[in-house]
C-alpha cells in the first residue's frame, strides 16, 4: 500500500531541491511584509518633533539581515552538533535570566531586557529554543524514563527554574508560551495519560493563581471581558486595537491610511501591528496573515513527523517543539488583538518589531529547514545522524 508520506517522499527525491523551497519563500515573504508593515505602523512615532521616520524601519532591517546572517550559520550545523551542545545552551539561557534580573533594563514596570549598546537583549526568547533543544535532546536520550514519573518531573527542574526566573521578571505572557511548549512535547513524547492530565492541571492552577496574586493582571482579564466599561483605562489598548479592525472592514483603508496608528493605539508596530494590518487590509488581510502562520505550523509538523518516520528523532522534536511555539505565540497575539484574550505583551512572529525575538525566531525557522534537510539526505542514501 503506497502511503501518503511515501508519495511526498518521492516528491521530494524527484525534486532535487536541498531544502524546502516554499518553506523559505514563505519566511521571506513574511519577513518581508513585516518591514513594509513596522514603516506604515510606526512612522508617526518615529517622525514625531523632527524624528527620523526611518528609524523603525532601519533597525527592523539590521535585525532581520542578523537574524538572516545567524541563520545562515546555524543551518551550517547538524542536527547532531545541535544536541551535544543542547546542555550548555541551556544553561547559557538560564544564566541570562538570571543576570536580567539584576542587571535588566526596565520597561514598563518589567526586567526583560539586558541593555547591550544600541540593542536590549531579551534572555526569554533564548529559554524559550533552548527549552525546546533540551526536551529534544532529553526525550530522545530517555524515552524509556517516560513511563517514570520521578525521573520525568526531575527532568521539569530546568524548565521550572526558568518558569520561575521568567515569572520575577515578569513575563507572564512567555511564561504560558513556554508552558503550552513542554506540555505539547511532553504530550508528543507519549506522556501517560494520567500523569499528562496532572501536568495540565497543575499548569492551569500556576496560571490562575499567578493572576489571582497580581491585581494588574486581573484588571487584564476584566478589561479583556468588557474593554468599553473603562476605555479610556484599562480597556484602553483593547478598544483601539477593535476600533482599527472594525474600521479596514473587509478589505482596508489602503496601505498608509491607518488613523490609529496615530498616536492613539499603543505598541502599533509591536504587540497590536495586527490591528494596523486588520485598519490597513482588513479582514482578508487577516485571513491570509492566519493561513500563512498556519501553513508554517502545518509545515512545521510534516517536516517534523518525516523525520520521525525516517529514525531522525530529536530533528522530529526540534521541528515539532518550533511549530508548537510559532502556532501558540501567534494565536495568543492575534487573540489579543482581536478581543479574544487578555493582553498579554507578547509580539506576533516574524511580524511585529523587535531585536532578539526576530532574530531567534529566524534562527528557528533555520533549523527546520535544517531538519528538512537531513531528512531528504537520508532520503538519498546518506548516513544522518539522530
Amino acid at each position: 500500500m503506497i502511503t501518503e508520506s511515501k508519495i511526498l517522499d518521492r516528491k521530494l527525491l524527484k525534486s532535487g531541491h536541498k531544502i524546502d523551497q516554499s518553506l523559505l519563500w514563505m519566511i521571506v515573504l513574511m519577513s518581508s511584509f513585516s518591514l513594509m508593515m513596522i514603516y506604515s505602523a510606526s512612522i508617526a512615532y518615529a517622525a514625531h518633533d523632527g524624528g527620523d521616520q526611518w528609524f523603525y524601519l532601519g533597525r527592523q532591517a539590521i535585525f532581520l539581515s542578523t537574524g538572516a546572517a545567524a541563520g545562515l550559520v546555524a543551518a551550517k550545523i547538524p542536527m547532531a552538533r545541535w544536541k551535544k551542545w543542547t546542555p550548555w545552551i541551556l544553561l547559557f539561557s538560564l544564566f541570562l535570566l538570571v543576570v536580567v534580573l539584576f542587571a535588566g533594563r526596565e520597561i514598563n514596570g518589567a526586567k526583560r531586557w539586558i541593555h547591550l549598546g544600541p540593542v536590549n537583549l531579551q534572555p526569554t526568547e533564548i529559554f524559550k529554543l533552548a527549552i525546546i533543544l533540551y526536551l529534544a535532546s532529553f526525550f530522545t536520550r530517555r524515552a524509556e524514563i517516560l513511563k517514570q514519573f520521578k525521573k520525568v518531573a526531575f527532568a521539569g527542574v530546568p524548565v521550572g527554574a526558568g518558569l520561575g526566573l521568567i515569572m520575577l521578571e515578569p513575563d507572564f505572557g512567555s511564561f504560558v508560551v513556554v508552558t503550552v511548549v513542554a506540555l505539547g512535547l511532553l504530550f508528543l513524547a507519549g506522556l501517560p495519560w494520567r500523569w499528562f492530565l496532572m501536568m495540565v492541571g497543575a499548569g492551569l492552577l500556576s496560571m490562575i493563581g499567578l493572576i489571582a496574586m497580581a491585581p494588574y493582571r486581573v484588571a487584564r482579564v476584566t478589561a479583556f471581558l468588557n474593554p468599553w466599561e473603562d476605555p479610556l483605562g484599562k480597556g484602553y489598548q483593547l478598544t483601539h486595537s477593535l476600533m482599527a479592525i472594525a474600521r479596514g472592514e473587509w478589505f482596508g483603508v489602503g496601505l498608509g491610511a491607518s488613523l490609529e496608528k496615530r498616536f492613539y493605539l499603543p505598541e502599533a508596530h509591536t504587540d497590536f501591528i495586527l490591528a494596523v494590518i486588520g485598519e490597513e487590509f482588513g479582514m482578508a488581510g487577516i485571513c491570509v496573515l492566519i493561513f500563512c502562520y498556519g501553513w508554517l505550523v502545518w509545515r512545521a509538523f510534516s517536516i517534523g513527523k518525516q523525520a520521525r518516520d525516517l529514525e531522525l528523532y530529536y530533528g522530529a522534536f526540534v521541528a515539532k517543539g518550533v511549530g508548537i511555539w510559532l502556532g501558540i505565540q501567534s494565536f495568543f497575539n492575534i487573540g489579543v488583538n482581536i478581543g479574544l484574550l487578555p493582553t498579554k505583551g507578547l509580539t506576533l512572529p516574524l511580524m511585529s518589531y523587535g531585536g532578539s525575538a526576530v532574530i531567534v525566531m529566524l534562527v528557528s525557522m533555520t533549523l527546520l529547514l535544517r531538519v528538512d534537510y537531513e531528512n531528504r539526505l537520508k532520503m538519498r542514501g546518506y548516513k544522518v545522524e539522530g
